[in-house]
């Protein structure tokens, strides 16, 4: 295929509101809710604020809300740090297909734009929705060669996410679309050599914060090559060893990735996440006392083990990557919340020592969204579970009580509950708003009602 990016940028740009069906949008309310609620729940990580003081001292203008911290920074530098903050603590979307997480490059891109160039609630929703089926499309096309080879798909896929999104909403013509799709293909990049450490978020931000870049080159006329994609020096052929370039035109405008997203009820990566199921459900099924288990044995899908075969973590953002910590904590402490994957805990010396009873083996006949555990008591008694669907995949997926109760949880540290209640209506009727802006600057709490919590 030689037009590619023509017909990916053709598409983006002839949508219309009208084209997106109910379903979708709906599915584009849910993933805001969650993202922002992790973005409020990760603002005051000692990542962020590292990365705020760095950056901070040279951004540009004040035109855009740092979310839940309050405070003004240039729109660049906004996308970056809203991008850091929503996905530090492992709680963002994935697209399970491709390990990709959508909302958080996409999101933060457009929400800072939202803010310094006012966008009503329909455009908004319409654009995300648009560069979560890019990135997600662009992602399937070169899965699962680019990320076996190391590269970090949601930086890598997620800046052409954020340049569609922002293209969108800036109203780029077609070739313009085709030179923002080429100038974030330029800008392309992450390792995954960073997962456990924290430019892993950092990635995130960079493609966040690049494709809004592209955007805004394309918009004042900045050219690029106009086959990123799938010129025998492009994207697809340069970090794929083996990529089809269909997947990104195949069907659009009638199958929208965004309905094959998924919502994380655990921090932490989301292969991880039938082990934990296996293992709450074990210990509430089986009344297991931790003290009394002598042996842990999982069996999970190689590339779970891959990702995640750390059995002595050091830090907490070790953790969330460690299936041994994640199992261990939902078996000693009955659950994998946020506390869970601090560094307190994760050298704590009842956890590390836990972890030594827990064996690990992996099957390729077992699902990405799959897990077996079988746990050995005193006495020699064995309890086995087979885990089909983790809680939070697309067969078993959060209701959106569920989203709500998540984003109450990690945005009370930062608003009071009424205020709680104004941003989850505002989300839920995003396309009626007059301006997203609003939303960014509802992130923070007032003087007067933050000294009132």
């Amino acid at each position: 295929m030689n037009d590619v990016t023509q017909q990916l940028a053709r598409f983006i740009v002839s949508s219309r509101w009208n084209d997106i069906p109910a379903s979708v949008r709906h599915e584009g309310e849910r993933a805001i809710i969650n993202w922002l609620g992790c973005a409020l729940g990760g603002c005051r990580d000692v990542v962020v604020g590292r990365l705020l003081d760095a950056l901070g001292r040279y951004a540009g203008e004040p035109q855009a809300t740092l979310l839940g911290r309050g405070g003004r920074v240039d729109v660049l530098t906004a996308a970056c740090i809203n991008a850091v903050s929503s996905n530090i603590l492992d709680f963002d979307d994935t697209h399970l297909r491709s390990v990709i997480h959508p909302s958080v490059p996409v999101a933060a891109a457009l929400v800072a734009l939202a803010e310094h160039r006012k966008l009503g609630g329909a455009d908004f929703l319409h654009a995300f929705v648009l560069g979560v089926d890019a990135e997600c499309r662009i992602a399937n096309a070169v899965s699962p060669a680019h990320y076996e080879s190391g590269w970090h798909i949601t930086a890598t896929c997620g800046v052409f996410g954020a340049a569609v999104a922002a293209g969108k909403a800036l109203r780029l013509d077609a070739r313009q679309m085709v030179w923002a799709i080429g100038i974030a293909a330029t800008q392309a990049s992450g390792m995954l050599e960073m997962l456990g450490s924290m430019s892993k978020s950092y990635n995130m931000g960079h493609a966040a914060r690049n494709g809004l870049v592209a955007a805004l080159l394309a918009e004042n006329n900045i050219t690029s090559s106009e086959r990123a994609l799938e010129a025998p020096r492009g994207f697809l052929n340069l970090l794929a060893t083996a990529s089809d370039a269909t997947e990104i035109t195949r069907e659009l405008g009638s199958r929208w990735e965004l309905t094959e997203n998924t919502y994380k009820p655990y921090p932490c990566g989301i292969v991880i996440h039938p082990v934990i199921d296996a293992c709450l459900d074990l210990r509430t099924a089986r009344r297991l006392d931790p003290a009394q288990i002598t042996a842990v044995s999982i069996t999970v899908n190689p590339l779970a083990l891959q990702l995640c075969g750390n059995q002595s973590p050091r830090t907490g953002l070790e953790g969330k990557l460690s299936l041994y910590h994640s199992a261990a904590v939902a078996l000693v402490d009955g659950e994998a919340g946020v506390n869970q994957y601090t560094d307190e805990r994760v050298t704590d010396p009842r956890i590390v020592t836990f972890r030594e009873k827990i064996t690990l083996a992996s099957d390729a006949l077992i699902g990405k969204a799959q897990a077996r555990v079988c746990i050995t008591h005193n006495g020699g008694t064995h309890h086995e579970i087979f885990v089909e669907h983790a809680r939070g995949s697309r067969e078993r997926p959060l209701s959106d009580a569920e989203i709500e109760s998540k984003f109450r949880s990690l945005a009370r540290a930062e608003l009071s509950p009424h205020a709680i209640d104004r941003l989850i209506d505002s989300c839920w009727l995003l396309a009626q708003l007059p301006d997203v802006g609003d939303i960014a600057r509802a992130s923070v709490a007032s003087p007067i009602a933050a000294s009132g919590r």
